[in-house]
């Protein structure tokens, strides 16, 4: 990221702060919109300080489905002194959970289909840390070692399909994911043409344009109660008003996707 700052695009903040999280930054990450207005946050040693951890959680909710707009971090230690454990929110883990759960049957089987045919494998820099680790991860990392097809990743890592879908979608999402040669979803004559109106409101609700019904619904109630002003008394009515706009173009997406 560049002192000038970073352009972000809906859909990318997850992304940001977890590579924030993972290098354990320390500092100030300043977030402005097209309309010129600012988020603040104060990072400690990749963890987000705030009144208390449940708030912590609600705010990045919300900024993860934002506009565009300019990201500028600030490092240094005096910016952002010593808090509790209890008001902090670690940014890695918390852009992996929010990631790993978009993942449903239909984003499963699209991901599946889109992976078909290419070698896989993992940039060392971006893997998760091993603090995050479990042991279904590490059997990931390993058969991932060297680029290998989905159906050669899976025996070896002796994980449960859907549980090997949610961590490539993750690593995929913040840039982790190396794929080397082209997917038979892409490649193939039998993807069916684009309708510009329902792509668009599949990217704003983070689903597949193909994805069901009960997929698009899920989609959007976990975007409304991220957006609901009634469930954040505490803004400013600028603010208010800004997730009220959100809310209204989620809405109509949802309502592209459903009609």
């Amino acid at each position: 990221m560049t002192a000038a700052g970073e352009r972000i695009e809906r859909g990318e903040f997850a992304r940001l702060v977890y590579r924030l999280g993972r290098n354990e930054a320390t500092g100030i990450l300043t977030l402005t919109d097209d309309r010129d207005r600012s988020e603040v946050l104060v990072l400690r040693r990749g963890a987000l300080c705030a009144d208390d951890a449940r708030a912590g959680l609600v705010r990045l909710a919300r900024l993860a489905v934002l506009g565009p707009g300019v990201a500028r971090f600030d490092g240094g230690v005096a910016a952002a002194p010593p808090v509790p454990a209890s008001r902090t929110v670690p940014l890695a883990a918390w852009a992996r959970r929010h990631l790993e759960s978009q993942v449903d049957a239909t984003r499963a089987e699209a991901l599946t289909a889109q992976l078909a045919g290419a070698r896989l494998s993992i940039r060392p820099e971006l893997a998760p840390p091993a603090a995050m680790l479990d042991e279904a991860d590490r059997r990931i990392l390993a058969a991932m070692a060297q680029p290998r097809r989905l159906d050669q990743i899976w025996p070896l890592a002796r994980t449960p399909r859907f549980r090997l879908l949610a961590f490539l979608h993750f690593m995929r999402q913040v840039g982790g994911l190396v794929e080397a040669g082209i997917g038979a979803f892409d490649s193939g004559p039998h993807r069916a043409p684009i309708d510009p109106r329902k792509a668009a409101a599949a990217r704003v609700l983070g689903v597949e344009e193909a994805a069901d019904r009960e997929a698009i619904k899920r989609a959007y109630r976990r975007l409304a109660r991220a957006l609901h002003p009634d469930l954040q008394p505490q803004l400013v009515a600028e603010r208010r008003r800004e997730l009220e706009g959100r809310l209204a173009e989620v809405t109509a997406a949802a309502a592209t996707l459903l009609g």
